[in-house]
């Protein structure tokens, strides 16, 4: 008879874990596609008009200052609207006509990573409670800072100052029309859906097992000295390995439930910002010729740096100044 009440118990236990998790995956989800549908609908708007052009025409003469030819503003510009993907179409269009270093392509690479599809991401990083103005100024700031640093190292040892080799040429696209458009952005959305289903899942389990004291345990010792609490290590690692999208996800939902605090959220939020999707992004800019020194190592310690500054600097604001220019209150 107890043994009876103990499975029942535990079937009972099971189909509450279950029924939670699937409202937490579509709460999650679903915040996540009132961020992106709107957005996307809007890039598309922006890339048929030509405006990507405009947006290309300003940012040129910045490419002198990290010593890429002015006709990679084009390149930057697509992907700060779009994504490195759609960098990577423009990039490989234009190699004949402005051949680069190696050196160049990494520059070009570094500063791919830290800032591109912003009219997405951006707005993700603001429902977590971080300002717009800020996160503009951390992405494409921190992008040209990164280049500019990545360029100076670079040109004073005379490094990777071969010719840059493209490894990756893209396919003709099949389909332009609107519909196969509308297929490619469903598709998308479906891929978020799935991912999010077994991010929630996984730290779901963590967290059951125990296993997440044991993460937290082992990552305590960075995060002390990047100044981010631990309990944002497992979404922290998440966003940065995966990418801001689904990182961004969880951390709305941990605002949303209040079990963090709004520096704690803005720290961790701000380092998947500048650093995220370590393995697919950086293959992606390595693809193009770009050197790992830059797409990777140097990034890491450029974004630890930054980060675990600039944290240390907003713990000294008020609660005033921080709200009125940093993070935003849920």
């Amino acid at each position: 008879m107890t043994a009876k009440v103990e499975f029942k118990t535990e079937i009972g236990t099971m189909k509450n874990w279950l029924y939670t998790l699937a409202i937490d995956i579509l709460k999650i989800t679903f915040d996540l596609y009132k961020v992106m549908i709107p957005i996307i609908i809007v890039v598309k708007i922006i890339e048929e008009t030509g405006g990507i052009k405009y947006i290309a025409y300003v940012l040129s003469p910045l490419m002198q200052f990290v010593g890429l030819p002015d006709a990679m503003g084009l390149v930057w510009a697509t992907t700060l609207i779009t994504n490195i993907y759609g960098g990577m179409i423009i990039f490989a269009s234009m190699t004949a006509q402005e051949p680069l270093t190696i050196a160049q392509v990494t520059v070009l690479g570094g500063m791919m990573l830290l800032a591109h599809n912003l009219p997405v991401e951006v707005r993700i990083v603001q429902k977590t409670g971080v300002r717009i103005a800020f996160n503009l100024l951390l992405r494409i700031g921190g992008a040209l800072l990164f280049g500019f640093l990545l360029h100076l190292i670079y040109s004073s040892g005379n490094w990777l100052q071969e010719s840059n080799v493209l490894l990756w040429k893209p396919d003709a696209i099949s389909d332009p029309s609107l519909l196969a458009w509308v297929g490619l952005q469903l598709k998308t959305l479906l891929q978020v859906f799935i991912v999010i289903a077994l991010l929630v899942a996984f730290l779901k389990l963590l967290k059951s097992t125990g296993f997440e004291r044991i993460l937290i345990f082992l990552l305590s010792p960075l995060l002390r000295l990047l100044g981010l609490g631990n309990k944002t290590a497992s979404i922290t690692i998440i966003g940065m390995n995966l990418g801001l999208t689904y990182g961004g996800g969880l951390l709305i939902a941990e605002a949303k439930k209040g079990e963090l605090s709004q520096r704690e959220i803005f720290g961790a939020i701000s380092l998947i910002a500048i650093c995220h999707s370590l393995i697919e992004d950086t293959l992606l800019v390595m693809l193009l010729g770009a050197d790992i020194s830059g797409a990777l190592y140097l990034r890491l310690v450029f974004a630890f740096i930054v980060i675990g500054v600039g944290i240390r600097l907003i713990t000294m604001l008020n609660d005033t100044v921080f709200y009125r220019y940093f993070g935003a209150k849920n």
